[in-house]
Order: C-alpha cells, then sequence, then structure tokens
C-alpha cells in the first residue's frame, strides 16, 4: 500500500472515537442507533470532510474497526453488527456529503467573486494576482481572453459549457487556463504564448453553440491586461452585431479600424449626413440604396456577385448604383470617391443610420 494512502487511513481512524463504543451497545441490547449518535456521527464526518479526509478511506476505516469489534463479541450478540455498521456508515457519510456540498458553494462563491473582480478589476490588483494562482493563473505574464455567445445564454454546468471545457482539458490538460462563463457567455483566459489554446476554444464553441460567434483580444500584460483583453473581445462581438459581420471567430486586432473611425462621432456623423444623407431622397428611403453600396463594397465592388448577394438581376444592380451617384454626386465605381462612400456607409452601420437619427 502506498506510503500516502496509510497516512489518510491513519488519520481517518482519529474520527471513529466512541465507534466502537456504538457498535457493541447496539449489538448488546439490538437497538437502532440514537439521534445523539447518528449527529454525532454526522458531525464526525463533516470534520473529516472539512480535513480533506477522502470517503472511501474513512469507510475502510470503519469497517476495519467493525470487524475488530466483531472478533471481540460473543456469537450471539453479533447477528446485529451488520445492520449497526450501516446506519453508522450511512450516519458518518452523511455529514461528510453535507460538508463537501458546503465546501464546493463556497468554493464556487470564491471562484466566482474571483472572476468578476478579475475581468471587471474591481479590487486591489496585487491581490487579485494572488488569488489568481488558486485558480491557475500567472498574471504576472500576459494574457488573451476570448468570449464566446451562441444563440442564448450559457452558465456554468450547462452541457454546452462542459462540452468545451472537457475538449480544452482533454487537448491541453492543466496549461493554466481559466474558463468560465459570465453573462451568459463562455470565457477563456489563456497566456498570451499559448495561442493554440484559444484557437481550439473558439474551434469547440463555435461548434457547441450552433454556430455562435467567438472574439478574441489581444495580449496583454498584468492584471489589467485581462480586463483590456476581456473589453476588447465584447466589443468586438458588438461590432460584429452591428456590422453584420458573420464571421465565426473574430480577432479585436483586425478591426482595430472600426473604433478608429467613431472615436470622433460627430464627425463621423457629419460625414455619413453630407455623404448619404441624400439618398433619403429616394423612393422607399435610404435603407434599400445603403444595403446596396454595402453588399458591392463588401463583395469587393463586384457588382454580379453583389447582385447575387441581394438577390437582384446585374441590371437592377447597376441601375441603384447609378441612382445612388445621382443623388450623391459619388461613383462608387471610381477609386477616389469610392474611399468617401465606403467610409461613409461603414459609419453608417457604426451609428445605426438611417434607423437612428444622428
Amino acid at each position: 500500500m502506498p506510503g500516502g494512502a496509510v497516512t489518510e487511513l491513519e488519520t481517518a481512524v482519529e474520527y471513529l472515537e466512541g465507534y466502537a463504543e456504538v457498535l457493541a451497545g447496539v449489538c448488546a441490547t439490538g437497538r437502532r442507533l440514537t439521534r445523539e449518535e447518528r449527529e454525532a456521527l454526522r458531525s464526525r464526518g463533516e470534520r473529516a470532510a472539512e480535513a480533506g479526509i477522502g470517503l472511501r478511506a474513512l469507510v475502510r476505516a470503519h469497517l476495519a474497526e467493525a470487524q475488530r469489534v466483531h472478533s471481540e463479541l460473543q456469537v450471539a450478540t453479533a447477528d446485529h453488527l451488520l445492520s449497526a455498521v450501516e446506519q453508522a456508515v450511512d450516519a458518518f457519510a452523511e455529514g461528510h456529503e453535507r460538508a463537501q456540498h458546503l465546501l464546493m458553494r463556497q468554493e464556487e462563491a470564491a471562484r466566482r467573486e474571483f472572476i468578476d473582480d478579475l475581468l471587471y478589476g474591481r479590487s486591489d490588483l496585487g491581490r487579485i494576482a494572488e488569488r489568481a494562482e488558486r485558480f491557475g493563473l500567472l498574471l504576472s505574464h500576459a494574457h488573451a481572453v476570448a468570449v464566446a455567445q451562441g444563440p442564448e445564454p450559457y452558465s456554468d454546468g450547462y452541457e454546452v459549457t462542459r462540452s468545451v471545457e472537457s475538449s480544452l482539458v482533454a487537448r491541453f490538460g492543466n496549461r493554466r487556463i481559466l474558463l468560465t462563463t459570465k453573462d451568459g457567455r463562455l470565457i477563456c483566459v489563456a497566456p498570451a504564448d499559448e495561442t493554440e489554446v484559444l484557437a481550439h476554444f473558439a474551434k469547440q464553441a463555435h461548434a457547441a453553440t450552433d454556430g455562435g460567434q467567438v472574439a478574441v483580444g489581444r495580449a496583454h500584460p498584468g492584471t489589467s491586461g485581462v480586463v483590456h483583453s476581456y473589453e476588447e473581445a465584447l466589443n468586438a462581438l458588438d461590432l460584429a452585431s452591428r456590422m453584420d459581420l458573420d464571421d465565426p471567430v473574430l480577432y479585436a486586432a483586425d478591426l482595430l479600424v472600426y473604433p478608429v473611425l467613431t472615436r470622433d462621432r460627430q464627425a463621423m456623423a457629419d460625414l455619413v449626413q453630407t455623404v448619404l444623407g441624400p439618398l433619403q431622397q429616394a423612393r422607399g428611403g435610404a435603407k434599400p440604396l445603403l444595403d446596396t453600396l454595402t453588399a458591392y463594397f463588401d463583395t469587393g465592388c463586384v457588382t454580379a456577385q453583389a447582385a447575387r448577394r441581394l438577390s437582384l438581376s446585374v441590371r437592377a444592380m447597376t441601375y441603384r448604383l447609378d441612382r445612388i451617384h445621382r443623388l450623391t454626386g459619388s461613383d462608387p465605381g471610381d477609386p477616389v470617391q469610392r474611399y468617401t462612400l465606403q467610409t461613409a456607409v461603414v459609419g453608417a452601420r457604426l451609428l445605426g443610420w438611417p434607423d437612428q437619427v444622428l
């Protein structure tokens, strides 16, 4: 028997105080355990669980002690021993399980509090870094955060969450990865030099969430870097929603141009109103023509491909582009004028125009 197992079994014996006397008393009279005896056993089970002793070692200790008691009993009184052991072990195990459940709830509460503090930076950064080691993170290193969202919210314990977690553990084992949920989304925090972890997370989360979308923030050092990367991932998901970006995986580093364009919101609003405002004179409003420009630019200015995307004939697509040229004074086919139009279209999508009043 390994030395560690012997030590645990020997330690378990410490929680059997009075057990032999209870067995002997029950066997002598044939009675059931009293309420006080069962409660005492439950209390010892709780203390054993709090001490970190496994239930298997404790049950083995109970059975070994029962065997010793059996050898000392008269045949006539030994008949009740099995029933007494069953009652005693049941009460002891109940206390052990009760303490385990409490410890698990406390651990989960501590983990949830840590995650909230980590992702929102609401606590002392040094203290967060100390607590992070308990959950497998070394925040002195740079980390990146990936966030996945699907058609429905997810939480810890959900099948989707368990599926992604199992896949990560099977592939990477313990590589200082934190997988959790927040506000119905799946979140993975990984060291910056473990890029394959986030790539695998993105692949698994996309599949598990039935085609959900994953955003990956840039890697940043320190505790505040995790917050920064998390916010970048959230902003990327928000941007994808506003811009109708349907890529399964979005990288914040590839989307940096969009925050730049909206940094001066008033200037962008002026550009949209000036360049695209005349489209509101068209029959049906600006929206159909704005969709036309969006499809045209998204397909690399290929008229036939844009027409297919909008379920239009090439002739109808060409008519719309000509109509845009006449209303705005800018030709979508001209390289110089196209840049202004495309920037204005991006701005309109970011600002929600024409549905939102600028």
